[in-house]
């Protein structure tokens, strides 16, 4: 075997820090260099570039005939995301390029398009980015060096629709078998659509049992993972955050005046890719001896630019107190806080995740709470958000 003269080969990029991936979001510059150490000299066919953003999913499904599978149904689907090429070395005429012994440093830089995906592992599918070198030489093997980087698309909650109020009623007679035991009615309501990871959500609800047997109401956020294949779709859906009231009495109403529900810090809502979806749901539920459980659910969209303390937060206070008046209630919620940096996020609850209270012991529950999100969130203690003039 001949001695490969190249000693190192591979990526940086210039503003990645020692122990994590790199973040950008769409329309940012990408700048770094590929390093090249060589033992002697050496003949170099071309060296090239390609920067690839990828969105896939992929899953099986047993279609079933009496006691035996009769066949396996397989569900695939890719689309490119992100698409940059560039040559560092080598020109068009196919010249060969000598280079001496020692290090080389080639710079590069590109632009990203101005939308992207956000990074995302799941179970059926995943949005990944690299960027991939390849050295060509004569009568040699190639070389290639690989380096992978996070995208983490700004989702701001300070728009008009998701700073609106969701609210909902819903109500369920309880019956067991043939007898009547009675309604119960439940409503709810949060004061807007869109939170950060690490916000509280107050949740306001009124649950009325008229009927003969006490209930259980509880509330929980729900992350529902949609991935999308030739006409077919396949999901998954986790609990990341729950809550339980007391037990409420035959005849009795119980009113949560602002009840504190802590999001985790769980990856931003995708709603703009053509193969796989990221969506929340807060869902408050009723338990009811006997009978199906009384459900009501409420969307959230998971955000990555917190609520601003000026401008928007003022239209949310106002709403939040008309909020208020319209379900009668003059007291503030049980843990009324304004939304936490993002590292404060990291600082309180990486730890708490490590220890394993999320997911919940649910038999669906395998969601990544780490990843390129805890990245960004490093990241984000360094860019305050803009103000939200600035922003619009």
């Amino acid at each position: 075997m001949l001695f490969d003269r190249v000693k190192v080969f591979t990526v940086r990029l210039d503003n990645a820090r020692a122990g994590a991936d790199p973040v950008f979001s769409g329309g940012q510059a990408v700048a770094g260099r590929v390093l090249l150490e060589l033992a002697g000299p050496v003949r170099v066919g071309s060296l090239r570039l390609r920067a690839r953003g990828r969105a896939h999913v992929h899953w099986s499904e047993s279609r079933s005939s009496g006691s035996s599978t009769a066949y396996t149904q397989s569900y695939s689907e890719r689309v490119e995301v992100l698409s940059h090429r560039t040559t560092l070395i080598g020109p068009d005429t196919g010249e060969i390029t000598a280079l001496p012994a020692g290090c080389h440093e080639f710079p590069f830089s590109f632009q990203l398009p101005p939308t992207l995906v956000t990074s995302f592992e799941g179970k059926h599918g995943s949005v990944r980015y690299c960027i991939k070198a390849t050295l060509h030489r004569p009568w040699v093997p190639a070389r290639r060096a690989r380096k992978v980087f996070t995208v983490i698309e700004p989702v701001d909650i300070n728009t008009p629709a998701l700073l609106a109020p969701q609210a909902g009623a819903r109500e369920k007679v309880a019956r067991s078998w043939y007898s009547y035991h009675g309604l119960v009615s439940l409503s709810a309501k949060i004061d807007r659509k869109g939170y950060t990871p690490g916000e509280v959500i107050p949740v306001f609800a009124e649950i009325d049992n008229s009927s003969t047997r006490p209930v259980l109401p509880r509330a929980v956020v729900v992350q529902t993972q949609t991935f999308m294949a030739r006409g077919a779709r396949k999901q998954k859906r986790t609990v990341v955050a729950s809550l339980s009231g007391e037990p409420v009495g035959p005849g009795r109403r119980v009113l949560w005046q602002g009840r504190a529900l802590r999001i985790p810090p769980v990856g931003p809502s995708i709603l703009h890719c053509r193969v796989l979806h990221v969506d929340y749901t807060l869902k408050v539920c009723v338990d009811i001896p006997g009978t199906s459980k009384l459900l009501l659910e409420l969307p959230l969209v998971i955000g990555t630019v917190p609520l601003h303390p000026f401008g928007s937060r003022s239209s949310s206070v106002g709403s939040h107190t008309s909020f208020l008046l319209d379900w009668g209630l003059g007291t503030l919620p049980e843990r009324a806080e304004a939304p936490p940096e993002y590292s404060e996020v990291v600082a309180d609850d990486v730890a708490a995740v490590e220890q394993s209270p999320f997911p919940l012991p649910q038999e669906d529950s395998s969601v990544s709470l780490g990843g390129p999100f805890f990245a960004y969130i490093q990241e984000f203690r360094y860019r305050p958000p803009p103000l939200y003039s600035e922003a619009v």
